[in-house]
């Protein structure tokens, strides 16, 4: 190809900028002078991406929360295929958020354009069918997990496992005096780390209860310290306003707030408080216990209840298929229930867990960057 190559890319989401961070970086290193533009978080941007909007409009999640947001969604895509009609990509790659990124690749793909979707719908776990939406839009899909292979055979739809980035990224056995060093943590007390999640109406459903957990916590054991890491700076500001409000309850507590270091976090702690999501296959990897809830809209968790199929809702007990973590929901997030199930990890030997989240680290770690940069461009180049 003689002409510039120009890649599309557009990531909804935190977790999705970590991920496509690493493929840019390996497509930059093959084609240093690639256009590769839309929309990304600062990881893809210190890759050498150029981000044409702030991926924050992006960042909803929930069936009935995302309506509030629709409007500037909408303008966001409506400018961002007037962009790509001016300037066509030869390829588009929609990194996670489907709602989004199967509409964009689908009236792309209705214009020739090559497309590609990484990060697989969970077409595993409910609405199965989705998975002719999919075909009409992405030529192929890359996969982070092997069971999803089975359901693209199944309906002749071209699927790449590559693992994931992360279970390249975090060593086999990390370091946690080195964390603990990075962020000032004692050396020896015991920590929790707590994440409320990436997004922002996660952080303020989560957040509050888990101050709460974390006074009840420091109840039982008063030798506990906590980090909170913001995922970014609209978190960051976001969780110390809740926690100022929380004042004098929470003032004389060892509470450590961070931004950009979820992972030290992780690695630094004893035992983990978060929101579910793929912050709980980090800190699988990171070899720590941990604790998942969520809580959703009624009305999005009486839907998901009716369509829902899968045992499980974390990512530690679906690559199992087995419960090896605690997973709340709804009213079974409380104080209460989070702290005894907390306080179970410090209490106990998790030497056993350990060894199966080490196992399924060996599973994922693919060396997912070079693959999935390698069927980007095998697709492109097809």
């Amino acid at each position: 190809m003689s002409k510039l190559l120009r890649i599309a890319m557009v990531a909804g989401e935190p977790s999705g900028d970590v991920l496509a961070a690493g493929v840019v970086a390996e497509l930059k290193r093959q084609y240093p002078d690639a256009i590769i533009e839309g929309i990304g978080g600062p990881h893809m941007q210190a890759a050498g991406f150029h981000s044409l909007f702030d991926m924050e409009t992006l960042s909803v999640m929930g069936l009935v929360e995302v309506l509030s947001h629709l409007p500037a969604i909408l303008k966001v895509k409506k400018a961002l295929l007037m962009h790509f009609e001016r300037y066509p990509p030869d390829i588009y790659v929609g990194i996670d958020a489907p709602d989004f990124n199967l509409r964009i690749e689908k009236a792309l793909k209705q214009k020739g354009i090559k497309t590609v979707h990484y990060v697989s719908p969970t077409i595993w776990a409910w609405r199965e069918k989705r998975v002719h939406k999919i075909a009409q839009a992405a030529g192929r899909v890359l996969g982070l997990f092997p069971f999803e292979q089975q359901v693209y055979d199944k309906y002749a739809v071209p699927y790449t496992f590559v693992g994931h980035t992360m279970a390249d990224s975090i060593p086999l056995e990390p370091d946690q005096l080195a964390a603990r060093t990075q962020l000032g943590l004692p050396e020896n007390a015991p920590v929790l780390a707590v994440l409320p999640g990436s997004r922002r109406g996660e952080v303020d459903t989560l957040l509050p209860i888990f101050v709460q957990t974390i006074k009840r916590i420091s109840t039982l054991r008063p030798d506990i310290h906590f980090v909170i890491p913001a995922a970014n700076q609209h978190r960051y500001s976001q969780i110390s306003d809740v926690l100022a409000h929380c004042e004098p309850d929470i003032s004389h507590l060892p509470i450590h707030i961070s931004e950009g270091t979820a992972r030290e976090a992780m690695i630094a702690s004893d035992v983990i408080l978060l929101a579910s999501g793929t912050a709980t296959l980090e800190a699988m990897l990171c070899k720590r216990p941990m604790v998942a809830a969520y809580k959703l809209s009624p009305l999005t968790y009486k839907i998901m209840q009716r369509l829902y199929k899968a045992a499980y809702f974390t990512l530690p007990n679906l690559l199992a298929n087995e419960a090896l973590i605690p997973e709340l929901l709804q009213d079974d997030v409380n104080p209460e229930t989070l702290s005894e199930q907390i306080m179970h990890f410090f209490n106990c030997d998790n030497s056993l867990l350990i060894s199966r989240f080490t196992d399924l680290h060996h599973t994922l770690k693919c060396d997912a960057d070079k693959t999935a940069a390698k069927a980007v461009l095998e697709e492109l180049f097809a």
